[in-house]
Parts: C-alpha cells; structure tokens; sequence
C-alpha cells in the first residue's frame, strides 16, 4: 500500500450557520427560509476535511475560542482523522462564525466573523516546523493574517515541500508570496483583483494567470464556477477543464472541495493536470448537496465520477 499522501493546512476555523431561502433579500427586507443547518466550516477547516476524506494523512494549524463553537470543531476534526497538535486557543476571543445564506438557484450569501482563527500568529506557526517538515503538501490561505501564510510557506519552502496558495479573500500580495507558490489558485474575481485582467471566458482566464505568473508563481489554477478550472505552469501552454455536469443544489464550499482535492492529489506526486481534473470531481459532488463539510464526497465517489470528465483544451 502507497502511503496516504501528508497534507498540512493554516486556515481558519469557523462554525457555518446555513439559512436556505427562496432568493436573496433586498436591503430591509425580511424573508422566510426553509431550512437551517449549523456546521463545522471555514475555508482552512473544509480543505482539511475534504483532504482527509479522500484518504489524506491532514494536520491543522488553526486558533480555536474556548466555546461552544471550539469544543465543536475540535471534535469534528478528531472525527475526520485530523492531527489536532497544533490547533491553538484563545482566551478571549470567540470562535470565528460564517453566517451563510442560500437562495433557491444554489448560490449563496456569506459573511465571517475570523474571531480566534485571526489570531493566529507566525511564531504559533513555527511551533509546527516539525510538521510542515514532514507533510508533503502545504496550504495557506488569507482569511488569517497575511504574515502566518507567508511564515507557513517560508517553512515549506526552507524544507523542500510543495505549497498551494489560496489568496482568498483576495488581498495586496507582495512578490514573495507569489514566489513561495507552487501552486497559486484563485477564483475567477480573486484573479481579476490580483492580475488586473478582467475575466469572463477561458481566453481571458489565461491572460490573468499569466501575469500571476510573471509575478513569480510557478503555476496557476483558477477555478471557474460551473465553468470548470483553467491551469497555466510556467513555460507551458494553458489548458481549460471544463467543469462536471451536475445539478448544483448549494455552491457553498465548493472551492475549498477543490482546494483539498487538489492538495491530496498532489500529494500522491499525481501530474498537475490530473490533480485539477480529480478536484473538478471533488468540487462538481460537493454542489449536489446541501451544506459545506457535511457534502463533501468520499474517493470513491470521485473517482466513479472521473469517467465523465469532459475533453480537456489547450488555449
């Protein structure tokens, strides 16, 4: 047996509360819903569990209040098989919160409180050398301070390991950021922020990415919605994955699906363009139910999916 691919996450932690309602309200405006589910969310957290429900040795290096919130996720990590060393508390702040709304055509509303996941501090970071050392994948992303992602990915890179860096919320990056990205994925808006390019089809989609490119990343992956996802590697041609088709019930957490998904494919030293392929998959079932982590798929359901993959281009 091939040994489980070793994945290391900084991120964030927070506790979704999902309003399901027929459309979004106008400013003022009271609406009925017709479901609510509360659960463990928060970017840094859902990439973790997806990971680690595709079979992904996972450690979690996030802050926590002691509430509620807090003892919740700790526990749903400890169920998932997450390694939990480095998952620091907070005496004073709460746990962070993500208020979720979803209307009837799946597309959703959100606001986040970070609380405690925000901070997070590089020197709580450099508690876990050890584990970034060991794992073969390193995520970050910026819904906790910039400098913990930049420390997260300074280790990586000091000890030979591969990063994926996820700029969401999209924020002012400095070159070396790009530089310690192996791996830089964005969405279609977070790209346009960093690039500058505006971007409304594949063609502009590589146009973005190359300019990230020329900032010192060493690939790009930009997801696109229910359009699929565009890779673009240093000194080769841009290739477009058209997205799965499926019947999309909530998008909520379908890019952290596809961040994970990535991050364990890559882990198990599969080609790029597979790794993009299999987390289409991952993301394309996560959008056929209702809720964030409590959606994500197991492996075998994305790889009875992979058969269906549409033909890949080049651009």
């Amino acid at each position: 047996m091939p040994q489980p691919p070793r994945i290391l996450v900084v991120g964030t932690s927070n506790t979704d509360l999902v309003t399901r309602i027929p459309r979004m309200p106008r400013m003022g405006e009271t609406l009925i819903g017709h479901r609510f589910h509360m659960g463990c969310g928060g970017k840094g957290a859902n990439q973790a569990v997806m990971a680690a429900r595709l079979g992904a040795q996972v450690t979690m290096v996030t802050k926590l209040g002691r509430d509620t919130f807090g003892q919740m996720t700790i526990d749903n990590y400890r169920k998932h098989g997450v390694d939990t060393r480095y998952v620091f508390w907070d005496d004073e702040a709460s746990s962070g919160v993500a208020t979720i709304f979803v209307d009837d055509e799946g597309h959703n509303l959100i606001a986040i409180v970070p609380g405690a996941s925000y901070r997070l501090t590089p020197a709580e970071v450099r508690q876990a050398e050890p584990a970034i050392a060991g794992s073969d994948v390193v995520v970050g992303g910026f819904e906790v301070p910039v400098e913990v992602t930049a420390e997260a990915l300074r280790l990586a890179r000091k000890h030979g390991r591969t990063t994926i860096l996820n700029p969401a919320p999209a924020l002012p990056m400095p070159d070396e950021l790009f530089e310690l990205s192996d791996v830089l994925s964005p969405n279609e808006g977070e790209a346009e922020t960093l690039s500058g390019v505006a971007i409304h089809d594949p063609e502009s989609a590589r146009d973005a990415a190359c300019r990230l490119l020329e900032r010192g990343a060493r690939a790009v992956v930009i997801t696109m919605g229910e359009r699929g996802a565009l890779l673009c590697e240093a000194g080769g041609a841009a290739q477009f994955f058209p997205a799965f088709q499926v019947k999309a019930v909530d998008t909520t957490g379908a890019g952290d699906a596809f961040i994970g998904a990535l991050a364990a494919r890559i882990g198990m030293g599969e080609p790029l363009a597979r790794a993009v392929v299999f987390a289409n998959a991952a993301a394309a079932l996560s959008v056929t139910r209702m809720g964030t982590q409590v959606s994500f798929p197991a492996l075998q359901e994305v790889e009875d999916l992979l058969p269906q993959a549409p033909q890949a281009r080049r651009l």
